[in-house]
């Protein structure tokens, strides 16, 4: 399988194949986190969209030495937060917890729902950290290039975010170990 950075490379000559392969593998990807916080297809599709003619515009920028996941994902958040900012709201924030991949156990479905609920309340810096690490599989020093951080900030936010979830779930009577299975992906 040919890597993200050579498609890219061969995209920044001309090879619109390139361009094709890419979006293949990002865009189920991107449209997943476009709908995180934000609950709308057509404009997840829409900002999606955005993203890959950002990309096509800022092709001739792109660094074939630096990694194209983290690249990508920084252009894909910053058309999600222009969006936002345009139209005046902040991101729901609701972290997309599949209910298929629990047991079915209430206790399970009850703190995963009060799980989302309590990251929803994290700053936005803090969220995106959660996000990027716990649903796009992101290391932390990934993550410290798609914000524009350092790994060592990166790893502040994402304590700083794991302390408040916890505290907020304890506060909401969630203690139970496996209750808190979630959770513990989310300390540094």
């Amino acid at each position: 399988m040919v890597s993200d950075e050579e498609l890219m490379s061969r995209y920044q000559r001309g090879d619109r194949a390139a361009f094709r392969q890419l979006f293949e593998r990002y865009a189920p990807r991107l449209r997943r986190t476009m709908l995180r916080g934000l609950h709308d297809r057509e404009v997840a599709d829409d900002l999606l969209q955005q993203t890959f003619l950002q990309l096509h515009r800022a092709r001739a920028d792109y660094r074939t030495d630096a990694s194209f996941r983290p690249w990508i994902y920084t252009i894909a958040l910053n058309v999600k937060r222009s969006y936002f900012r345009r139209v005046g709201r902040r991101s729901e924030g609701a972290l997309a917890i599949d209910p298929a991949s629990i047991d079915g156990d209430p206790d399970e479905l009850m703190a995963a729902r009060e799980l989302r609920q309590a990251v929803a309340t994290l700053p936005a810096a803090q969220r995106q950290v959660v996000e990027l690490f716990w649903f796009e599989g992101f290391s932390f020093p990934e993550i410290a290039g798609v914000v524009g951080s350092t790994h060592g900030a990166v790893k502040v936010r994402a304590h700083r975010a794991y302390k408040s979830i916890r505290a907020t779930l304890e506060r909401q009577g969630v203690t139970e170990p496996g209750q808190l299975a979630y959770l513990g992906r989310l300390a540094p």
